[in-house]
């Protein structure tokens, strides 16, 4: 009988064990894709979560678990032994499905990518956890203490897969260099190149999409894709993409800190830069607004006397900069409501459910030229006149220019508007920063109908994070006939502009997964049109339960 009981328990040790295995292979994963997104720990951000997320990262459920081990490996082979395996198991069963469904109703827009350094990760990482298995096989474990050093692996994951970090990085420092040395050679061998740059706080993805569709009209051009901004994702698109029939190279620049944008010019050397407007994003990382601004003008500092530089009259920070470079490029200067004498100049600006109209001047030519675009709004109408005026330092005509902007393509998730039958989205879902959510919201107050803002708020801006949030509410109160908040704690600042501007709490709803947004929307009832604007996502990292 005694043996019996024994064959039992060792059974249920190994169904245990196999529960465990699941739940750290789901773990893994999810480890990986916030190292993933927080840009495998630059500046520690992925640490910086890991502390900001003690909940998240060491759950009671997986506490409970560990606990329940230990009772497992003292009470092995008993009767009680038997009530604390339903428990463990009934317990990692209860996480692995309160796991699937947080992962079914997350706002999860930025899924693991399974790159190649990804993949390496991945197998440092197994092998991490092969080792206690190999030491257990020669020191010879008890199934208890395999159980044991499981779910301690499960608690401590998100470590775990930290450390498969540190183990790699003198190799991926190798890789790195090998790729960096190969993507200047390339563009070293093609010294009659155009190459851009383009930065900003906001705007640089849209504006690099425009520039690539006006230059384009004259030459064979290649752009990074998609919102590829940082060294390596440029270092591949040179690596991968490029070929000797490009003619010009247009790269997005993005920065966390200062010096960042001076690294990517050292990368691919640019004649060429556009700055769009200087705001607040990632002012938590830059650590003041002072910092943003040296930060962004790295490009224009960057370019060769002979260079030419794109810069926004109406941005303060960038009127007000003093060149800390006397030398400096050739600088053409955009605007819409300045007085000054700019090189391009932008009017009569008009919004509709069809697109932005507008017309525009040209430094030295009297004429005033019409332009018309499927993008919306004000913001979208400065990225298209430093295309603009570019294309006519190019030397591109003014009707291809004007043919240009016609076939510039709504860029998703950046005020892309999308009929969903019972109402209009606005989809401005990627990050947002305070000037680009004021822009959206001008875009929606165009709108004739019924006007929604739906939103879980603004991050990454420091100190200020919870002031900017307030000063959204406010000004959300003066455009919105209904508001949706996603994730009460996040919007809390949102809530107090909101009460602040005395808006009516009855026109407010607070929900945790954006989706329900979409129910409430369809069952809306309205006899005007109704715009719902989708202003920011945020990524699983903000995610709360």
């Amino acid at each position: 009988m005694e043996d019996v009981i024994l064959n039992i328990a060792y059974g249920c040790a190994y169904l245990i064990m196999v529960v465990l295995l699941i739940f750290t292979s789901i773990k893994n994963k999810k480890s990986l894709q916030m190292l993933q997104q927080n840009l495998y720990n630059e500046n520690n951000r992925y640490l910086h979560w890991i502390n900001k997320n003690i909940k998240e990262s060491f759950k009671s459920i997986e506490i409970y678990g560990l606990i329940f081990i230990i009772f497992l490996s003292i009470t092995f082979g008993t009767y009680v032994y038997f009530y604390f395996v339903f428990l463990t198991i009934v317990l990692y069963v209860i996480a692995l499905l309160m796991d699937r469904r947080a992962q079914k109703n997350d706002q999860n827009k930025k899924p693991l990518v399974v790159t190649s350094r990804i993949k390496r990760l991945m197998v440092t990482t197994f092998i991490i956890y092969l080792i206690p298995v190999v030491l257990g096989l020669i020191w010879r474990y008890s199934v208890g203490d395999f159980l044991l050093v499981l779910a301690l692996m499960v608690l401590f994951n998100y470590y775990i897969i930290y450390l498969a970090l540190l183990i790699n990085t003198p190799m991926e420092k190798l890789i790195y260099r090998h790729f960096e040395k190969m993507a200047k050679q390339k563009l070293s061998s093609m010294p009659n190149l155009k190459v851009i740059g383009i930065t900003g706080s906001y705007g640089k993805t849209s504006c690099k999409n425009i520039l690539s569709e006006v230059l384009k009209e004259k030459y064979n051009t290649l752009a990074t894709d998609k919102s590829i901004n940082t060294f390596n994702g440029i270092m591949i698109t040179i690596n991968n993409k490029l070929t000797k029939f490009d003619e010009c190279f247009i790269a997005e620049m993005g920065a966390y800190v200062k010096d960042e944008i001076n690294n990517l010019c050292k990368l691919v050397n640019p004649q060429y830069g556009i700055i769009t407007t200087i705001g607040t994003a990632h002012l938590e990382t830059f650590g003041s607004e002072k910092n943003i601004q040296e930060g962004k003008m790295e490009l224009i500092e960057y370019l060769p006397t002979k260079g030419v530089g794109v810069l926004n009259r109406d941005d303060p920070k960038q009127k007000e900069y003093k060149f800390k470079n006397k030398k400096h490029c050739k600088i053409l200067w955009v605007g819409i409501d300045t007085e000054d004498d700019v090189d391009v100049k932008a009017m009569n600006i008009k919004c509709d459910n069809e697109g932005t109209s507008f017309d525009c001047r040209f430094k030295n030519d009297g004429k005033k030229y019409s332009f018309r675009t499927k993008l919306l709004g004000k913001h979208n109408v400065y990225n298209i006149i430093s295309a603009l005026a570019l294309g006519r330092e190019f030397g591109i005509e003014i009707p291809k220019l004007q043919q240009a902007v016609k076939k510039i393509k709504v860029v998703e998730h950046r005020l892309q508007l999308r009929d969903f039958k019972k109402f209009y989205q606005l989809d401005d879902a990627y990050n947002s920063n305070p000037v680009g959510a004021k822009a959206a919201l001008d875009v929606l107050n165009m709108m004739a109908g019924k006007k929604v803002v739906v939103t879980p708020g603004m991050i990454e801006l420091g100190e200020k994070e919870k002031y900017y949030n307030e000063e959204f509410g406010k000004q959300i109160a003066k455009v919105a006939d209904m508001v949706i908040l996603v994730g009460e704690k996040q919007t809390e600042p949102i809530m107090k502009g909101l009460k602040s501007s005395k808006y009516n709490s009855k026109n407010i709803k607070i929900i945790n997964d954006v989706r329900e947004a979409y129910s409430i929307l369809n069952k809306m009832q309205s006899k005007e049109k109704i715009y719902a604007l989708f202003e920011n996502d945020l990524p699983d990292t903000y995610n709360e339960k």
